[in-house]
């Protein structure tokens, strides 16, 4: 075995007697399929007896790291989608029964642990490649005692059920046999009019059953799209077993296993209405606990190595942080499955924008769509016409290559080495270890990796795939900028907190209501985030900006009822109303009614720090001005303009930046002229030195709005008017 490049001492050595093609990388971590204990402890002894620098963090989930079916981490990570899906439903699985159709046994890691997370599951039947489980009418309490027996059970197999526990009709029959007879209430569970059926027949009866979740845990691939064949799914041993995804009847499908459904049967499925993401969504948890106990090792390593800690102590410290890193693991689960609803509850509005980040990612030579099954400009012009979005298997791949994209760039940049970014360094970690050992982690080897990593998740998970995309064509600057400018928005608009109450109402309120409330959340970043990298001198200083903006915008969000004009005050009620009535609490619903004129706080901010005046007294001018001279009305009516192909979008968004623009410079020059009588009474004031302008500009707008719908052009004609008034 030969190890690649090792780092000894800090440097780069070179593997003996090798010659290389690539550059330096010392990085290679390995994982077993099966028997990762074993394996994995097999793997470390050759890497520490070889002394790479990796030691033991080599191969993950060995006897000294975290053991992944003990955890029942990718079985969890996946609950984490089932759970989403349900709830999106409608449906708390943790406290009303469901019913459930599986792949697998008890004694595997996926299957086995999964079947275990909710006491209301009613797993009316399973298989593997032994056997087949039916029960037609299962209790979830003793069924669900009775299958942690079988997980507890070395080597159990859908044999060693108790036959007592399953309902009448029901049983567990051999897949060898040549038939199995179908009892009266397998027949009216399955829709079964002969006697006897096959075990193939049985099992493809099963897969289509009419179930609220069929549950992947075990090997195989057992669902293709109608047009595929069974040499295209590449699994010949279940060529006999597989089943169309337009034939499927369950509600959700979890694949806690790898490829349970083809990606065009997923696809498929999707867009017929079930709830799907793809498997490297659904059980990337396990990847992820991997990578958390690499990076773990990898600083307590340093540690050992520094005498601070013996080999015992951190093996016992790994164990009391289990938990820990298993809710940083399913926090991931929970973020990457909440951006993919997000995304697809916007549906066909982001067609034309995600084809042509499609597009870009092409160009970059990053993606192949005819490899990821993703569909062509055609298809695209086909879906907008019908007005069809993309599916959320789909949406799970663009939002892989979005995060593959942004993590490079960021990666290849100057960010990681930003002073803020320790703070996002340190969160990726346990708070034991924050807390003892805060110099090791901010000089952790791979420290640049990590903050790259985090940033890359929090940005695509919280403001969508497109972003980065978007807000490029927009500005024009490189992914670091934009990640810092996305940082200081997120910070100085209290989005974290903000977040947290949203997500604290899973199951309380409706999911579609959360969804709607975290994209306001996102525009209002990405308007905050495009602000200040056309605003503010770049590179942008992270905690400098969010010192200058964070309390000033606060003064604007306490004082914003007062500083509103009559439509605004009037506008807010009703959006919050909806929100009330859609079971949304009250002072959330308020709160984020009031995001979209959160807007021009940073133009507030900034005029007020310029001129000396106090933010109530701006935040007076500048929405007044809104109100008087017609701005909040002509950007209300471009945001209701149809914007279904990315350059109409970019044509409405370039006037209503205009808009906020001319107010801004509009504001300015009025407080500036007033000096420190800067109050309603300027407005009058400087309206009355420019009276000719200001009726031109009023006469305008009373012609707009008497029009029921005005236009793009009508809308360019007035953005030119209001300019000339800052002039």
């Amino acid at each position: 075995m030969t190890f690649p490049d090792n780092l000894v001492g800090g440097e780069i050595v070179p593997p003996r007697d090798v010659r290389r093609l690539d550059g330096d990388d010392p990085y290679l971590v390995v994982a077993a399929d099966k028997g990762t204990a074993t394996f994995s402890d097999i793997a470390n002894g050759i890497s520490e007896e070889r002394g790479f620098w990796l030691g033991d963090a080599f191969a993950s989930g060995g006897s000294a790291g975290y053991d992944h079916k003990k955890m029942g981490i990718t079985a969890r990570g996946a609950w984490e989608s089932v759970k989403r899906h349900f709830r999106e439903l409608g449906k708390d699985i943790q406290s009303e029964d469901f019913s459930v159709v599986g792949v697998g046994d008890m004694s595997g890691d996926v299957f086995g642990n999964g079947m275990l997370l909710s006491r209301h599951i009613k797993l009316h039947a399973a298989f593997n490649h032994l056997h087949v489980f039916v029960d037609p009418d299962p209790d979830p309490e003793s069924s669900w005692r009775e299958r942690l027996r079988l997980f507890q059970l070395p080597r159990s197999s859908w044999a060693d059920y108790d036959s007592a526990v399953i309902s009448a009709g029901g049983g567990v029959f051999e897949r060898s046999a040549k038939s199995i007879p179908v009892s009266p209430e397998i027949a009216a569970m399955l829709e079964i009019e002969d006697e006897r059926i096959t075990p193939a027949d049985l099992i493809r009866r099963l897969l289509t059953a009419e179930v609220e979740l069929l549950w992947f845990g075990g090997i195989g691939t057992y669902v293709k799209a109608h047009d595929e064949t069974d040499e295209m799914a590449g699994d010949r041993a279940n060529d006999p077993l597989r089943v169309d995804a337009r034939d499927l009847r369950a509600r959700v499908i979890g694949e806690g296993a790898n490829l349970g459904v083809t990606q065009r049967g997923r696809i498929e499925y999707g867009h017929l209405g079930g709830r799907l993401n793809t498997d490297s969504i659904d059980n990337s948890a396990g990847v992820d606990c991997s990578d958390h106990e690499v990076n773990i090792k990898v600083l307590l390593g340093d540690v050992e190595a520094a005498g601070d800690m013996t080999r015992k102590q951190r093996d016992e410290l790994l164990r009391e942080m289990t938990d820990e890193v298993a809710d940083l693991v399913l926090r991931d689960n929970y973020l990457q499955t909440q951006a993919i609803t997000v995304t697809h509850r916007l549906g066909p509005r982001l067609l034309d924008r995600t084809g042509r980040f499609i597009r870009r990612l092409e160009r970059s030579g990053r993606l192949d769509r005819k490899i990821e099954f993703l569909p062509d400009d055609e298809t695209l012009q086909e879906r907008m016409q019908r007005g069809v979005g993309f599916s959320r298997p789909e949406i799970s791949v663009l939002l892989s290559y979005a995060k593959m994209e942004l993590y490079d760039e960021l990666l290849d940049s100057d960010l990681p080495e930003g002073g803020y970014m320790k703070a996002e360094l340190r969160r990726y970690f346990p708070q034991p270890l924050q807390d003892r050992f805060d110099a090791a982690i901010l000089d952790h080897r791979l420290k640049r990796e990590i903050i790259a990593t985090v940033v890359t998740n929090s940005i695509v998970n919280r403001v969508g795939i497109a972003f980065l995309h978007e807000v490029r064509e927009r500005t024009g600057m490189v992914a670091a900028d934009i990640a810092r400018a996305y940082l200081i928005s997120r910070e100085i608009f209290g989005m974290p907190a903000l977040w947290r109450q949203i997500e604290a109402l899973d199951n309380r309120m409706p999911a579609s209501v959360q969804a709607a409330m975290l994209a306001e959340c996102g525009r209002l970043i990405e308007r905050g985030a495009v602000w200040f990298l056309r605003e503010e001198t770049k590179p942008l200083d992270i905690r400098v900006q969010i010192e200058r903006y964070a309390d000033p915008i606060r003064e604007v969000v306490e004082g914003l009822e007062s500083l509103l004009s009559e439509a605004d005050r009037k506008l807010v009620a009703e959006r919050a109303a909806a929100s009330v009535e859609e079971g949304a609490p009250e002072d959330l619903a308020n709160h984020i009614a009031r995001l979209p004129l959160l807007a021009p706080g940073c133009d507030i901010a900034r005029i007020a720090r310029d001129t000396g005046q106090g933010v109530p007294e701006v935040g007076g001018v500048y929405f007044t001005v809104g109100a008087r001279l017609g701005f909040d009305w002509l950007r209300r009516a471009a945001s209701h303009l149809p914007s279904e192909s990315a350059w109409d979008k970019l044509a409405i968004t370039a006037i209503i930046d205009d808009l906020y623009g001319h107010q801004s410079d509009l504001t300015r020059r009025i407080i500036e002229t007033a000096g420190d009588e800067a109050d309603a009474s300027a407005i009058d004031r400087w309206s009355e030195d420019r009276r000719s302008l200001v009726s031109q500009t009023k006469h305008l707008l009373a012609e707009l709005q008497s029009v029921a719908s005005p236009n793009l052009s009508m809308l360019a004609v007035a953005n030119r008017q209001l300019k000339s008034m800052t002039t």
